[in-house]
C-alpha cells in the first residue's frame, strides 16, 4: 500500500482509528514544553528564544494601554466602585448604571434615574478596581460605548495598562503552582502578543476569551503569577528591533511548527524540538470513529462515502498541511486544519488507521 494511504472495501462498517499528537495551533510557544523546560532549570529568558529562534527579551519604552472586550450587552452595564463617570463624582459604595439612547451613552443610577448624558463612551475613573456586572472585578477603567454590529448594545470594555492586563491573563493561562521561570515565561508572552495583537473591535483592542487569550481580571490574580509579572515588568520579545508576535499555545506533541498553514513565513515561527512535552496529557491521544460517523462529520467534504484518507502534504512538525479524501463518488482536497475541525481532533498532527 502507497504510504499515508488507508483502503476499505466497506468503510462504514468499520473502526477509524486516529492516533495524533499535542493540542492547539502548534506555532510558537508550547506551555507544557515551556513547564519542562523550567522543571530542568531553564530560565524564562532562555526558554523563550528557543521556542521564538532569533529574538531577544527587551522592554517597552513606555507601559501601554489595553483595552479588553468584557462582554457585548443588550440592556444595561452595570458596575460598582467607581469615583467619577462623564465628569460627576460618584458614590463608589453605590450600583450605576450605563444606557444606550440613541447616538449618546447615558450615566443613570440603580433605580434607573439620568445622572448625565455621556456623550459617545461613558468612562470610569477608580482606586483600585471597577466591579462590572456580574463579570467581577478588574483593574483600571470601565469604558462603555455602542456595539457597531448591534447598534441597540453596548460593549463594556477594560481599559488598563499592560501590566495590570497580564497579571489577569497569566493564571488564566498557566496554572499558578507551576514553576516561577514557565509563569515568567507566559507573562513575558503575553505581555508581548497582547501589544501585537489588535482586534480592531469598536473600541477595543482584545477579547477576554481564547478569541485573544484568557482574562480573568482581579478575581483569578495569585500572588505567584503576580510576582511573575512584576518581575518581568514591561519585558517583551524582541526580533531586529520589533516585537515579536508570541504566539502560543498548550501542547506541541514534541515539535512546533513552522508558521501557520496558509499564512506568511514568519522567520521567528519556526520549527523547533520540544522535548519536555510529554508532560501534558495530550503528548500524544487517539480517537476511535465508526464509518457512519466519519461519514457524517465529513459530508460536506468527501464524495459520496468515505473510503481512504491519502495525507500528501505535511508541515515540519509534522503536521497536515493538506490531504485527500477518497469516496465511492470520487476524490476531494482538504486543508488539514479543516480536517481537523471535522474530527474534532485536538491537534491537526494526525495519522489515520482503518479497522475492518
Amino acid at each position: 500500500m502507497v504510504p499515508g494511504l488507508l483502503a476499505a472495501t466497506r468503510a462504514d462498517g468499520a473502526t477509524w482509528v486516529i492516533k495524533g499528537r499535542g493540542f492547539g495551533h502548534g506555532v510558537g510557544m508550547s506551555q507544557y514544553g515551556a513547564y519542562g523546560f523550567a522543571l530542568k532549570g531553564r530560565g524564562y529568558k532562555g526558554i523563550l528564544r528557543h521556542y521564538y529562534r532569533g529574538t531577544r527579551i527587551g522592554k517597552t519604552r513606555r507601559t501601554q494601554m489595553i483595552r479588553v472586550l468584557l462582554e457585548i450587552d443588550p440592556g444595561d452595564v452595570y458596575f460598582r466602585h467607581a469615583r467619577r463617570a462623564c465628569g460627576r463624582t460618584l458614590n463608589p459604595s453605590r450600583l450605576y448604571r450605563a444606557r444606550h439612547a440613541g447616538r449618546r451613552i447615558l450615566l443613570l443610577n440603580a433605580r434607573g434615574r439620568k445622572l448625565k448624558g455621556c456623550g459617545q463612551m461613558l468612562r470610569t475613573d477608580s482606586r483600585g478596581d471597577i466591579r462590572v456586572g456580574t463579570h467581577g472585578a478588574f483593574r483600571g477603567a470601565l469604558e462603555v460605548v455602542r456595539t457597531e454590529s448591534d447598534p441597540g448594545s453596548l460593549n463594556a470594555i477594560n481599559a488598563l495598562n499592560v501590566n495590570n492586563y497580564v497579571q489577569g491573563v497569566v493564571p488564566g493561562e498557566m496554572p499558578s503552582s507551576w514553576p516561577m521561570q514557565a509563569l515568567r515565561t507566559q507573562a513575558v508572552a503575553a505581555r508581548t502578543y497582547a501589544l501585537t495583537t489588535k482586534v480592531g473591535g469598536n473600541g477595543f483592542d482584545l477579547y477576554a476569551d481564547t478569541r485573544s487569550q484568557v482574562y480573568g481580571g482581579l478575581d483569578i490574580e495569585t500572588a505567584r503569577t503576580n510576582r511573575a509579572v512584576r518581575s518581568t515588568r514591561n519585558q517583551v520579545v524582541r526580533y531586529r528591533g520589533q516585537m515579536a508576535q508570541t504566539f502560543y499555545f498548550s501542547t506541541s506533541g514534541g515539535r512546533t511548527e513552522s508558521g501557520f498553514l496558509g499564512g506568511p513565513d514568519v522567520p521567528y515561527l519556526r520549527s523547533v524540538r520540544d522535548p519536555y512535552d510529554f508532560h501534558s496529557p495530550l503528548h500524544t491521544w487517539t480517537l476511535r470513529y465508526s464509518g457512519a460517523e466519519m461519514n457524517l462529520r465529513l459530508a460536506a467534504y468527501v464524495r459520496g462515502r468515505l473510503r481512504r484518507i491519502r495525507i500528501v502534504k505535511r508541515g515540519d512538525s509534522p503536521r497536515i498541511d493538506r490531504a485527500v479524501l477518497v469516496g465511492s463518488r470520487g476524490r476531494s482536497s482538504i486543508r488539514g486544519d479543516t480536517l481537523q475541525f471535522a474530527l474534532d481532533a485536538y491537534d491537526r498532527w494526525m495519522s489515520f488507521r482503518l479497522r475492518r
